[in-house]
Parts: C-alpha cells; structure tokens; sequence
C-alpha cells in the first residue's frame, strides 16, 4: 500500500495504479471535452465514408436492409438484430481502415510480410462479419419478402 502511494503522481497528464502505469506525454492530443471526442470522431466517419468505397457500400446496404425490414414490418427485435450486425460490419470496417493507416504509416512506401498479413487479416475480418450479416439479414428478411412476393403474384393471376 505505502507503494501505491509513494508512485502516485500529482500532474493530471499521468495515470498511475498499482499494475498499469500510463502516460499521455507523447500522445499528441487528448480530446479536451466531451463534444471534441464526438467531433473526431465524425471526422473518422467522414473521412471513411468519403474514401473508402467499402464502407459506403456496406453503408448504402445496412440503410436498405434496414429500410426493407420496416418496409416488411419486422419486429423490433429483427430490426434490432439487423441493425446491430450492420452497426458491427461498419464498425469492422472503420478498423480496418484505421489498421491500415497504422501500417502505411509504419512501413512506409516499403513492402514487408508481416504489414500484408496484418491487412489481409484485417480485411478478411471486414469480410468474415459481412458474410454473417448476409446470412442473418436473409434469415430475417427473406421469409417474409418470400410472403409478399407470393401474395403478389396469386393476385396477379386471379
């Protein structure tokens, strides 16, 4: 305990407990209000959104799937799910756009093994979440398109 106090420090810029001890000395700036934190992050978005042709892709087809479940009256539970899975798929996404600068930023314009395996492992998991958002979006979705697909069509040959 003595231990515990005697590391303590007084400046607000260093974090200290018993096990971890973290200091933001080189970070190059801290969000210094609430309202900064939601505007970076907004820029992240922007700036995904504007350069990453995936991203507006998956974006334009949660917003459909999303449109379509309230189109077929989807509980809102389904939609929940839906939502969820899409909001995790961009979510994926936004990593693996940042994992990418990260490495761009380490290797520079060089090649090396290890920065390919980093972003194709990156990528694939963009890819592995968006197969299972198909997959759940079709569970929830399809059957009842299936329905209003039918009844069309018995109406149109009656």
């Amino acid at each position: 305990m003595s231990q515990d106090l005697s590391t303590q420090s007084k400046r607000p810029d260093l974090k200290t407990d018993a096990k971890t001890q973290f200091k933001r000395d080189s970070a190059w700036q801290v969000a210094p209000t609430l309202w900064s934190s939601f505007r970076y992050a907004g820029m992240g978005l922007t700036y995904a959104f504007q350069t990453q042709r995936n991203f507006r892709i998956h974006t334009m087809l949660g917003l459909t799937s999303i449109a379509l479940g309230m189109l077929l009256h989807l509980t809102m539970v389904e939609l929940a799910v839906i939502g969820l899975t899409c909001g995790a798929v961009l979510s994926m996404e936004l990593l693996n756009t940042a994992l990418e600068a990260v490495v761009d930023l380490t290797v520079k314009q060089t090649y090396h093994d290890l920065a390919k395996i980093a972003k194709d492992c990156a990528a694939a998991a963009v890819l592995v979440s968006a197969i299972a958002a198909v997959l759940v979006g079709s569970m929830l979705i399809l059957p009842k398109l299936w329905l209003v697909v039918v009844a069309f069509m018995s109406r149109k040959f009656i």
